[in-house]
């Protein structure tokens, strides 16, 4: 029987993390190298995945990138081949990359809609198939790892954010991944979710902005946000077989917001 050290060991893993180059992804992408995974980075601009990348490196995590936009369909193919063919299989896929845009509904452009949609479903649909089919299944091996959103659980507070197709497109994630566990479960591949409350960044940079820390913080049952750690133990959980009889799940990193 394995001990509990060996079951989150990671070492003679791969792992493709998509928007890795800052962020939760790139946090994931740490916490994944450093229990041993060789990490394949990806995201649309050069200079930001060099930079993670380096940044990696330096502390002892195995990484390179693959610069792809994941709303296009030729970049995700593009992605997915080049991923197999540098790291030989991919053990573990996160599906991290994501857009947002605000404005009210009854007047939210559609060419916003397309564009959240096509990269938060679309291209995690698209890249997921492709590695499923050309690795995960054939070797009965795989974990995958959605990064949701509490806001794929519940709307927005009234007078908070307008963010209708974010919700939408995350809402969609979280069926997504129950759906997919069922049909993947006999190939012995994992398919989760991370559902992260509110944790600053670029892309909730405005709305933390617009509404402040001591607002944010007073409809949080442990009163702060989430920071560069939060997510790290869940994820390596997810990605390892300290998880490997748990899938379809959704998993709230929130603070107790989604409890309450």
């Amino acid at each position: 029987m394995r001990t509990v050290q060996q079951l989150f060991d990671l070492r003679d893993k791969t792992a493709l993390v998509t928007g890795g180059s800052r962020g939760l992804g790139l946090h994931i992408a740490e916490a994944l190298g450093e229990q041993g995974a060789r990490i394949m980075l990806s995201a649309r601009k050069p200079d930001e995945l060099d930079a993670a990348a380096k940044h990696l490196r330096a502390r002892g995590v195995d990484a390179r990138w693959i610069a792809a936009d994941g709303a296009r369909e030729d970049d995700i193919a593009r992605l997915a081949d080049d991923a197999l063919a540098a790291l030989g299989r991919v053990d573990i896929l996160v599906n991290n990359a994501g857009a947002t845009w605000g404005a009210p509904a009854e007047d939210y452009p559609i060419a916003a809609w397309d564009k959240v949609m096509n990269l938060n479903v679309r291209g995690l649909f698209l890249l997921t198939q492709r590695i499923g089919k050309l690795s995960m299944i054939p070797r009965r091996y795989g974990r995958v790892i959605n990064v949701a959103s509490i806001s794929g659980l519940a709307g927005n507070a009234p007078g908070t954010m307008e963010t209708i197709a974010y919700n939408t497109s995350k809402g969609a994630v979280v069926n997504f991944t129950r759906t997919l566990a069922g049909e993947w479960g006999e190939y012995g591949i994992t398919v989760n979710a991370l559902a992260p409350g509110f944790f600053p960044s670029k892309m909730t940079q405005g709305s933390l902005d617009r509404m402040g820390v001591e607002r944010m913080c007073a409809s949080i049952p442990l009163h702060r946000l989430g920071d560069d750690e939060d997510l790290k133990g869940a994820a390596v959980l997810f990605a390892s077989d300290a998880g490997k009889h748990i899938t379809g799940q959704v998993l709230a990193v929130d603070g107790g917001v989604s409890a309450v």
